[in-house]
């Protein structure tokens, strides 16, 4: 029997809706129904099962090579994200939200046509609202919800379009829409452009790349656990997945491919640098996550599926590691600021030697999963300035990775700083380490599939262009975390001096202030080059963004309702001096002639005799007119 696919997102869901409902026991809950869903994905992997289903068109769920992958990769980053989630969490809302988010996502990577993704794609999207929102009485967190809800949402425009244009396509062409929606039969719908361009819309917004980049930064406002599923096996990796899963239609209209591969290099550049301009770690990891996703949209485009695919699947637990520990030190720390976290990782070692294998697969150093996965995709790239853009962005991983690892092993010094933020536990629970072991040795061997498969007999990718890739980027781990390492501790946070004047006597000779061995300047220049040349575009472009929303999208809006009520005015006035005059006319009269009746009302009989004979003496003047 192949029904059981159905609990395969339908557990999650169900658990979650309880848990919002009933509210006891959601630890142990929770946990059971994650451990449950692994054991349905594994099965399903395996098994490889479809399941039919009627609505208004023939549906189902269906599990293949691609969706074997994700259902795994999901439930198990979820089980772990969830242990961990229980050592700093206990109450019954977030557990429901977060196992209704891992049950829309798994609705999505197992839906085969538009209609259910679309389903369990705005489950997941209004979920993320909640959970990015979590702690609702703090108005900022509130608005970066906002923010991240709106700008997906804006972008799933896109997949409504899509399905729109699926099924008058299916009509126009055969006269019917049975398997219209079908992401298979996509490429050979007659009106594939349009459903291309809406489906690459959403998938761009869902996955936070350029230009809808900014959103993902907002996320960071939601717990970390949030954050590790958010932005490893779920939501943020759900653009990719489809476009990794709809390449077909992507190469059928022959541009739609071209914009996907350059949209992922360019955010892998782009978001790079960002990362590396970055103080704050959690912030630094939002960018990083840009960044690789980028890789994966730049498979789906150069027609790498199955790289794409395991860049995905390391990344899942690359990024939730990672994630997972800066939770832990925030938490336990009360700071997630790169300067107040020196020393944190020798103050909590299994936390520190966990991160620094996640962050050096982040950073593509051998022979961990990334560098492998990364290799996969850019073997694939043909065109020469497309290769070039993913490269340079490929090792600017290694660079912002090199700088949170050395900030979070470098020992305390004079600029470290605690509790900035909030007063932290000074302790990592046994449930909040219990994940990480494990995460990190996905971290180091999920990238062997790339081997087993020998993926350079496939993309044209030699072991020579793996030794070389990986000596750059170790060369580069290398020289970053070196200057990194050697900046001087009493260096305030604002831009150091280039120059300074000789001493007396040396002719005032130029000197360069920090490293004499010139990697430290290298580095502040680096620095300064991705904020300069990166992140303040990138701000203006943001700030330009939300002036044209509040002045021109926001004055639109609300020109509507006043244009409305302006015309309400209009049509009311001859209401109110024609057909409401009239009435208040009449109604005066009535009241005018009914005191007048009243006034006869005397109570007195001679009057009454009186108004009977005037009655009479007016009755008979008319008898004797009318004859």
């Amino acid at each position: 029997m192949t029904a059981f696919l159905w609990l395969l997102p339908g557990l999650p869901i169900a658990v979650g809706a309880v848990l919002l409902l009933v509210r006891r026991a959601a630890r142990p809950v929770a946990i059971t129904a994650a451990v449950a869903t692994l054991g349905l994905a594994v099965h399903a992997a395996l098994a490889r099962p479809q399941v039919g289903a009627r609505l208004f068109f023939d549906s189902g769920l269906a599990v293949d090579g691609l969706s074997a992958a994700m259902v795994v990769t999901v439930a198990a980053v979820a089980l772990a994200v969830l242990v961990f989630a229980a050592g700093e969490l206990r109450e019954a809302r977030f557990f429901g939200l977060m196992l209704i988010f891992v049950g829309a996502m798994l609705l999505t990577v197992t839906a085969p046509d538009l209609v259910l993704l679309l389903m369990g794609w705005e489950v997941m999207g209004a979920m993320s609202y909640a959970l990015i929102g979590y702690w609702w009485h703090d108005g900022e967190r509130v608005r970066s919800a906002t923010i991240a809800f709106v700008t997906t949402r804006a972008g799933d425009l896109g997949l409504y379009f899509a399905a729109g244009a699926a099924f008058a396509g299916a009509l126009a062409a055969t006269g019917t829409a049975d398997g219209a929606f079908r992401l298979a039969h996509l490429s050979e719908n007659p009106w594939r452009d349009l459903i291309a361009a809406g489906i690459v819309l959403a998938a761009l917004g869902k996955s936070a790349q350029v230009p809808f980049s900014f959103w993902l930064s907002r996320a960071m406002a939601g717990p970390s656990p949030v954050s590790a599923l958010l932005h490893s096996a779920t939501m943020v990796a759900a653009g990719a997945y489809l476009l990794l899963r709809v390449q077909p239609l992507l190469a059928a209209t022959g541009w739609a491919a071209a914009v996907v591969a350059w949209a992922g290099a360019v955010t892998a550049l782009l978001l790079g640098a960002v990362a590396v301009a970055q103080r704050d770690l959690k912030q630094l990891l939002a960018a990083s996550t840009c960044a690789q996703i980028g890789f994966m949209v730049l498979g789906a485009g150069v027609g790498e599926v199955p790289g794409g695919a395991a860049q995905l699947v390391a990344h899942a637990a690359v990024k939730s590691l990672l994630f997972l520990g800066a939770g832990a030190w925030l938490a336990a720390l009360g700071t997630k600021d790169l300067t107040g976290l020196h020393g944190a990782a020798r103050r909590y070692p299994l936390v520190g030697v966990t991160f620094g294998i996640g962050a050096l697969a982040l950073a593509g150093v051998p022979p961990l999963s990334l560098w492998l996965t990364k290799d996969a995709v850019l073997g694939a790239v043909r065109e020469p300035a497309l290769y070039g853009v993913a490269f340079a962005g490929a090792l600017l991983g290694a660079a912002y990775a090199a700088k949170a690892l050395v900030a979070v092993w470098r020992p305390v010094d004079a600029g470290t700083r605690d509790d900035t933020e909030q007063q932290g536990t000074r302790r990592v629970g046994a449930l909040e380490r219990l994940p990480l072991p494990v995460l990190a040795l996905g971290a180091i061997v999920l990238g062997l599939p790339v081997l087993a498969g020998g993926w350079w007999h496939v993309t044209g990718l030699s072991a020579g262009e793996l030794a070389l890739s990986g000596t750059l980027a170790s060369a580069v781990a290398l020289a970053v975390g070196f200057a990194t390492w050697n900046r001087a501790d009493a260096a305030p946070r604002a831009a150091v001096p280039d120059v300074v004047p000789g001493e007396a006597g040396s002719g005032d000779r130029a000197v360069v202030t920090g490293d004499p061995r010139g990697l430290f300047a290298g580095w502040l220049w680096l620095e300064r080059a991705a904020v300069a040349l990166v992140w303040r575009p990138l701000t203006a472009v943001a700030r330009a963004a939300a002036w044209f929303d509040d002045r021109v999208v926001d004055g639109a809006v609300n020109a509507v309702p006043r244009l409305g009520m302006a015309a309400a005015r209009l049509a009311r006035r001859p209401f109110e001096s024609g057909i409401d005059g009239v009435v208040r006319t009449m109604a005066g009269a009535a009241g005018r002639l009914g005191t007048l009746a009243r006034r006869p009302q005397t109570g007195q009989v001679h009057t009454y005799f009186a108004q009977a004979a005037v009655a009479l003496i007016v009755l008979a003047v008319v008898f004797t007119l009318a004859r």
